[in-house]
């Protein structure tokens, strides 16, 4: 298995982390709205992130998708439909871990980070036809 190859799929796995201690959290202790959507937003980027190495597209680590999903948009104008959804998640990155951070949330809100988590990661392994198995937990 070549490096590269191996860096995507290590971006995927640690993605898929974030995504299954979101709905894990989500499914057993409700309450935590902010660290289902923290880990949403966490496992998006890291699946971003997956798309730039197969591009072979150099980042700056960052949390914002947005930034992340400007270098993509420029190499695959398919990824610009996920403008909207991208910076809905851009609000629960690292501030919302913090006290003086208040956002109001809804479960709404949360199974659309959800959603959009599962549906970027689809879209992504799609694109890079890379099929890596992940805990049926994030499809409950």
């Amino acid at each position: 298995m070549s490096d590269r190859l191996e860096e995507i799929k290590q971006w995927i796995i640690k993605g898929d982390h974030d995504l299954g201690t979101a709905k894990i959290t989500f499914l057993h202790i409700p309450e935590y709205l902010d660290t289902v959507t923290f880990h949403c937003q966490q496992a998006v980027e890291k699946y971003l992130k997956a798309f730039l190495v197969f591009l072979s597209k150099p980042f700056r680590f960052s949390h914002d998708l947005v930034y992340l999903l400007d270098l993509i948009s420029e190499n695959d104008p398919d990824f610009a439909k996920y403008y909207d959804s991208i910076s809905e998640l851009q609000g629960y990155a690292v501030e919302i871990r913090y006290p003086d951070e208040t956002i109001f949330l809804s479960q709404e809100n949360v199974k659309q980070a959800i959603s959009i988590a599962k549906d970027v990661r689809d879209f992504i392994t799609k694109k890079m036809d890379i099929t890596i198995e992940y805990n049926i937990i994030i499809d409950k």
